[in-house]
């Protein structure tokens, strides 16, 4: 059990070192240490299901610590498992993120352009340009009457409060 044991610990410690690598690696040969890194770590796996039987069979002064041994190699393992997903998670996200933020450069706005859409709609509504500034006008005031009224409430509110406990 021994031997394989520590061959399993050193490819752990294998693992976390390209671990470090995966995170300073360029573009193209991320997928390749991805993959080399959860293959590794399902052979890890295998082991420690064969390290599991052979514990088992230990003497019993000796099956309790390796056992626990087995059981940290277990661990140590799903924690890069999940360390690995985390970093696939994050580079999935950023490559998202930049497609994205690459479609939206592609694209050209034009807030004037868009404005003076909405004013020909109007238009063909039957909708004057003064119609429309009174529009927009009355909205902006609107914001303030609500505004206003939202601060009053807080402060009937307030002194509600304040005066009947």
């Amino acid at each position: 059990m021994e031997p394989l044991y520590q061959q399993t610990h050193k490819q752990v410690h294998e693992i976390q070192s390209r671990m470090g690598r995966l995170e300073t690696a360029d573009k193209q040969s991320v997928q390749i240490v991805e993959n080399e890194i959860q293959a590794s770590i399902d052979q890890i796996f295998s082991r420690l299901e064969r390290l599991e039987i052979l514990s088992s069979k230990e003497p019993p002064n000796k099956r309790q610590n390796a056992k626990l041994r087995v059981d940290q190699l277990k661990y140590d393992v799903q924690h890069l498992q999940t360390a690995l997903r985390n970093f696939q998670h994050r580079r999935h996200a950023r490559e998202q993120q930049e497609r994205q933020r690459e479609e939206l450069l592609s694209r050209t706005f034009t807030t004037n352009g868009t404005q003076k859409k909405i004013l020909d709609i109007a238009n063909m509504l039957g909708l004057s340009n003064t119609v429309m500034r009174l529009i927009e006008k009355r909205a902006f005031q609107d914001k303030y009457f609500m505004i206003g009224g939202m601060l009053l409430t807080c402060v009937v509110m307030f002194l509600v409060v304040q005066y009947l406990t």
